[in-house]
């Protein structure tokens, strides 16, 4: 075992090794477009294998929400840092138009980072998951007779995450009425810190046998191992950061080559590529059978982009102004707010009952593809419709208001129970006990 997790440490490690050493030396700068986006492309692969391997082996020593947590927000750091860039330039050319323009690019690129993540991430995860099991047992696979009835099974552990996820999703909803503003930011930072307290409070979990890497990396004494994960989270998240800025605009310039818009680029292929490492070690984690790890991975990254994230950018919009002020946008990305706020809505009323069909995932993919090809149509002028862009995106967020109230009106008593176990847990955690008996309903 031990031959065989160095191998494949060295591996991992040996796919940075091109990307670090160019951009240490400079060298970098002067690649074509196609040589960056291989050369990050490879070194965010490997460490993305790093941050999953990191996060595995912190199970043994804290609460595994809490490993997940930390996984989530270094795996999306790349998303930061590219919306901070647009949220900075918004305030450093505030009332130009370089200004407003990269107001709008940064909420543009939030709600694309935010919609790949549930209608690609969530939906993608789940099929693969199903699609896996075919020839590798998968504990978290539920088979029923039916047409696409087969299922996967959530624990129900991530109840918490949800019902904040939840709370910052109905907040969203309000964003747009006064621009992204320090009430926001009270409101949703705020959630994600209380979320983080109460997960730091909570028992650890019964410890989960581990295999290969971070199984080997689990031997090693409790010092050596913490200067281990330390050094895996700090070595990956550095090469994520400095990677995926360059992989993404890389793939901005192939894609504009091609004829596709700027404005689309950024909303969509830019956050895709800075998603990338996130989803391969949640891909990771589901071709180990730890499909249960792999989306606890994805609600996290999904609560901290709806809090930290949306929280965050008037502070950087503050900063480059000099002085407070809400980071301002335009009608359209008021509508790309409130879709993305209506897709979290629906997605949680799929997860309200810990688990998601083949079927639901099905749904929550081609409502995603539809509204991203519909809009891109519209664009171009390949497709004629009565209305225009910005209502285009209110009929698809309609949709997905109607379809997600009618799931939590049908699961009414499972919102109740995971709004009474997380209100008991929240106790728990904060004043020490929980008269609540387990598994209310």
């Amino acid at each position: 075992m031990r031959r065989q997790s160095l191998l494949a440490l060295g591996g991992a490690v040996a796919l940075t090794i091109p990307w670090i050493v160019s951009w240490l030396s400079g060298v970098a700068h002067g690649f074509s477009t196609v040589a960056t986006v291989a050369i990050s492309g490879l070194s965010v692969l490997g460490a993305s294998f790093l941050l999953a391997w990191g996060a595995e082996t912190a199970e043994k020593d804290v609460p595994r929400a809490f490993a997940i947590a930390i996984l989530a927000v270094l795996a999306v750091a790349p998303e930061y840092a590219v919306d901070a860039l647009y949220a900075w330039n918004a305030g450093a050319y505030a009332g130009t138009e370089r200004g407003i323009e990269a107001g709008n690019l940064a909420v543009a690129n939030m709600t694309g980072a935010n919609r790949i993540l549930i209608g690609i991430g969530w939906a993608g995860v789940a099929l693969f998951t199903v699609f896996r099991n075919g020839s590798d047992e998968d504990a978290a696979v539920v088979n029923r007779p039916g047409f696409l009835a087969d299922a996967v099974a959530l624990d129900r552990d991530i109840g918490l995450e949800i019902v904040f996820l939840f709370l910052a999703t109905l907040w969203a909803f309000v964003v747009p009425f006064n621009g992204i503003d320090i009430l926001d930011m009270v409101v949703l930072v705020g959630l994600y810190v209380a979320y983080i307290a109460v997960v730091l409070k909570g028992d650890m979990e019964a410890e989960e046998a581990h295999v290969g890497v971070p199984a080997y990396l689990q031997t090693f004494s409790k010092p050596l191992r913490a200067l281990t994960v330390i050094t895996l989270f700090a070595y990956s998240g550095g090469m994520i950061f400095t990677a995926v800025e360059p992989f993404a605009h890389g793939l901005e310039q192939l894609g504009q080559n091609v004829g596709i818009p700027s404005f689309f680029m950024i909303q969509w292929i830019a956050p895709l590529a800075s998603e990338s490492p996130e989803l391969i070690v949640v891909v990771y984690l589901v071709n180990k059978a730890r499909s249960t790890a792999g989306f606890n991975a994805l609600i996290s990254s999904k609560l901290n982009q709806w809090t930290l994230l949306i929280g965050t950018l008037v502070v950087v919009y503050s900063i480059a102004l000099g002085q407070y002020g809400a980071l301002p946008f335009d009608q359209k990305q008021s509508g790309e707010i409130w879709l993305t706020a209506a897709q979290s809505f629906f997605a949680i009323s799929l997860l309200i009952n810990f688990e998601i069909s083949v079927r639901e995932a099905i749904v929550l993919l081609v409502l995603f593809l539809t509204q991203v090809l519909s809009e891109f149509l519209l664009i171009r002028g390949v497709l004629e419709l009565p209305i225009n862009d910005y209502q285009l995106l209110l009929v698809f967020a309609g949709i997905y208001v109607v379809l997600g109230t009618a799931l939590f009106v049908s699961r009414r008593r499972a919102l109740g129970g995971i709004l009474r176990d997380s209100a008991g847990t929240v106790n728990e955690a904060f004043f020490g006990s929980d008269d609540r008996p387990k598994g209310a309903d």
